[in-house]
């Protein structure tokens, strides 16, 4: 009987030492360090929650970094070691740096800032029903149904015929009022229920109810319309064909909240990826001087494919490395800068879904949790559209977790075969850069309210700053 004891001491030891294994990271917080967490949570959904917009996020990041120090690098003649600023494309895309000790050296870390929303359609204003609708068009890939039945909001720019430019923003406040894309009555809606969930909701059932009272006018045969209108017009300006010249979003109706009785958990609209924007814009501030320069690239157009002048596509990383290097006064090329570089796409993942388990393998997915997830590859099939990270990096990667004790763990976005998802890691490691995916894991992504562990923002900060200060 002791003898079996004793090999069965000897065996756990043996387990412990030899088994890949990930828990929950709670368990090892001390009570300050448990506060951290919350706070940087609180902190994050007050960004998070005015950041709807890649346009509000875009200029929630500069209010930030200013506060921080950093400058406007078109105002800058030269820079030296320790100096701060960030370069801004559009009013979208910001790229924030600090200069290094190395000053032709990188660690980038790339997050977008937009979400899956609804566009409002060019032409999308008309009368039914006794009712006023928008049309809208979804932008990135949504679950149509989501959206029907949610109270929204509506953020943007539009532009008068005379060129003036208009800023609109309606029901952030609580008694502001609200919009909503109707639903069919269950009691109505047998055909529909027998089809499948890509077409329960078109594309073109999803308008928007934004009016009601009619002018009282017989002479008038869209009433309704007009008096919209006209409140458009009053308020702001406008004009129906305003509607060509602008950009106005509709979004979720509601603030971030906390779920769960223990309050573990951040329920929000776009936290993919907002939350890596915001963990990044952080650990970028909290930098004092690092040995390489630090660059936090904030970009636009990930959710359709990173296309345009705002997005990871772009050439908008080489040319703030070009204009970087003029000030530095390097006469060395942007391409061979980024090539000796180092990256993190920070990017979030699927996490765990209690009860949707079997479209995960569970030995090679990210749980809510367990830490920032920092993942070789993504993509779908047989690893398409993904950079897939050398095994030099991922070494590299675990030894900076590991040196500076950030909980973390490492997955996969769904069974090969099911589906997958694609990152901006394969658009940064084109310059040569060694780069890969990390971020928190996900539960509902692309949501109306996506859901992430506390655990696993301040995770992905601490991991984000550790790499900044390597």
């Amino acid at each position: 009987m002791e003898k079996r004891e004793e090999k069965k001491s000897k065996n756990k030891k043996l387990e412990e030492q030899l088994f890949y294994k990930k828990e929950s990271t709670w368990c090892d917080y001390s009570e300050k360090e448990t506060h951290e967490v919350m706070t940087f949570a609180e902190d994050y959904k007050k960004f998070i929650g005015a950041s709807k917009t890649e346009r509000l996020c875009s200029a929630n990041i500069i209010a930030i970094l200013e506060k921080a120090g950093f400058k406007n690098m078109e105002k800058m003649k030269s820079l030296k070691s320790g100096d701060r600023g960030f370069r801004v494309i559009k009013n979208k895309t910001v790229t924030a740096f600090i200069a290094g000790e190395k000053t032709e050296s990188f660690r980038v870390i790339g997050s977008h800032i937009d979400s899956p929303r609804l566009d409002l359609k060019p032409n999308p204003l008309y009368q039914s029903s006794d009712i006023a609708l928008l049309q809208s068009h979804y932008y990135g890939g949504i679950k149509k149904y989501h959206w029907v039945n949610t109270p929204l909001e509506l953020h943007g720019i539009a532009f008068t015929k005379s060129g003036s430019e208009v800023e609109i923003h309606i029901g952030v406040e609580h008694d502001e009022p609200k919009f909503i894309i109707p639903d069919l009555l269950p009691h109505l809606a047998k055909e529909q229920m027998k089809k499948d969930g890509t077409k329960l909701i078109e594309g073109e059932d999803l308008n928007i109810i934004c009016g009601h009272i009619p002018v009282c006018d017989k002479e008038i045969k869209e009433k309704i319309k007009l008096n919209v209108l006209k409140y458009l017009n009053d308020s702001y300006g406008l004009i129906e064909e305003d509607f060509i010249c602008a950009e106005l979003e509709f979004v979720p109706a509601q603030k971030p909240v906390d779920i769960g009785f223990d309050r573990g958990i951040v329920g929000a609209y776009g936290q993919d990826d907002r939350v890596c924007v915001y963990s990044s814009l952080r650990a970028i501030t909290s930098v004092k001087n690092p040995v390489h320069t630090a660059v936090a690239f904030f970009c636009d157009k990930e959710e359709t494919g990173s296309w345009g002048n705002t997005g990871a596509e772009s050439f908008a990383l080489l040319h703030f490395t070009r204009d970087y290097l003029k000030l530095i006064g390097s006469t060395r090329s942007a391409f061979d800068v980024l090539e000796k570089s180092k990256a993190i796409s920070a990017d979030v993942t699927a996490a765990m879904d209690p009860t949707f388990q079997s479209v995960n393998d569970p030995l090679n997915v990210s749980y809510l949790g367990r830490g920032v997830s920092i993942e070789k590859y993504g993509g779908g099939g047989g690893k398409y559209n993904t950079n897939d990270a050398h095994a030099e990096y991922m070494q590299y990667m675990r030894g900076l977790a590991d040196k500076n004790r950030v909980p973390w763990q490492t997955g996969e976005l769904g069974k090969i075969d099911i589906g997958g998802g694609g990152t901006i890691a394969m658009l940064m490691s084109r310059y040569g850069m060694d780069c890969v995916d990390a971020g928190p894991c996900v539960l509902g992504m692309h949501s109306v309210c996506e859901v992430t562990s506390k655990s696993d923002i301040h995770s992905a900060y601490l991991l984000y700053r550790a790499f900044f200060n390597d």
